[in-house]
């Protein structure tokens, strides 16, 4: 009996645990949301509460403030981006094709994770320290890293003789850019842009025969 009450109670235990955890998924994406439109700073604790539909003293039941939301976005995304580099960074792979997947990666997110993937590019400057001179580190590992790998490319004679700093600044920008076609009425598909914006910046860095 005692042993069914346990499995009863961890059960109990478990299933609240994902119904606080799914809350918190929805407090996510909700705010992602209203930081894109509003701004970190215009977006009220009250405002969010309305949108997620709880009362704003029960949104304090499942984050401690407004600074720790931007947070796990931020950090979400960066962890996001750093696993996939690190990925491809270690691959057998041709340096160009390494910098195709890699910018089809950043094209993906930036078309399917719009909201988080922005506010991380737009609004981490709000947050608090430590994480604030934590995230501007991971931002510049990142760059370095992507500029490497286009380093690698040209001294093994698969990419133009650029600067790889300012090529990835350039890319980084042009996938940013992808927030006007998320408002675009007359667009092409999401495919379409993809393999546009592959073929023009690759193409651009691809040592030509």
């Amino acid at each position: 009996m005692y042993a069914l009450k346990q499995r009863s109670l961890s059960l109990s235990m478990a299933k609240l645990q994902r119904k606080k955890a799914s809350k918190k998924g929805l407090i996510l994406r909700k705010a992602s949301a209203m930081f894109r439109e509003k701004g970190f700073a215009a977006t009220s604790m009250r405002d969010l509460a309305e949108a997620v539909g709880i009362e704003a003293a029960s949104l304090y039941n499942h984050i401690r403030s407004k600074n720790e939301i931007l947070e796990a976005i931020c950090f979400d995304v960066a962890n996001i981006f750093n696993t996939n580099i690190e990925t491809i960074e270690s691959s057998n792979q041709k340096s160009i094709v390494k910098i195709d997947n890699l910018l089809r990666f950043h094209i993906r997110q930036m078309i399917e994770n719009y909201e988080e993937v922005y506010v991380s590019d737009r609004e981490w400057k709000h947050l608090d320290e430590p994480y604030l001179s934590n995230f501007q580190t991971q931002r510049r590992n990142y760059r370095k890293k992507f500029a490497s790998i286009i380093e690698e490319g040209i001294a093994k004679n698969e990419i133009r003789k650029i600067d790889a700093p300012t090529a990835v600044l350039i890319i980084l920008h042009a996938v940013s850019g992808i927030e006007s076609w998320h408002r675009s009425k007359a667009k092409i598909n999401a495919e379409e842009l993809e393999n546009n914006m592959v073929m023009i910046m690759i193409d651009g860095l691809r040592k030509q025969p």
